[in-house]
């Protein structure tokens, strides 16, 4: 072969390296073009089962319906926020916490028949019944606790009832 334009520019070389590198060039080529039908027959299934049964319309009313039901998700959220923060508001004057020792108040009796039962809110408010049972009856006796101490003293099983319902024991 005889190429008179690559002589003139000085280029004198064995032409099967030419040919081998375009051959090269066309198998890369003929590879890159398999594998990008490839993706594309994978995108085209995708797709069709995206739109398997609906037009533009069709599409338009569902997109539409998500935003809807979005919308509707924001306001029930809003409404679950305020139910929590009322439920929330209710325990905080409910009875949380609660101690109870059981004794003997006479040590004749036997059985601890005797208690104390504090029973305490979140900011440690409430109150403590003490039981005394004894031959002639029972009594009861009932002390305010506010902000987890008494204007009254305790004895010591009303004591260790309201450290019990304070997590102090």
């Amino acid at each position: 072969m005889n190429f008179n334009l690559l002589n003139s520019l000085g280029l004198n070389f064995d032409y099967s390296y030419l040919f081998i590198a375009l051959f090269a060039l066309v198998i890369i080529l003929f590879i890159i073009s398999i594998v990008n039908v490839v993706k594309y027959s994978k995108l085209k299934r995708r797709y069709e089962v995206f739109m398997r049964g609906k037009n533009a319309k069709s599409m338009e009313r569902e997109i539409g319906s998500l935003f809807e039901d979005i919308s509707e998700l924001k306001n029930d959220t809003e409404t679950h926020k305020k139910e929590i923060r009322h439920i929330y508001k209710r325990l905080e004057s409910m009875f949380q916490k609660i101690g109870l020792v059981k004794y003997d108040a006479y040590q004749t009796m036997g059985g601890k028949l005797s208690f104390s039962l504090c029973l305490l809110d979140e900011i440690n408010d409430g109150f403590i019944i003490n039981s005394v049972h004894s031959t002639e009856g029972c009594f009861f006796y009932v002390k305010e606790i506010r902000e987890g101490e008494s204007k009254i003293t305790l004895s010591e099983e009303e004591d260790m009832a309201l450290r019990i319902a304070t997590n102090e024991i």
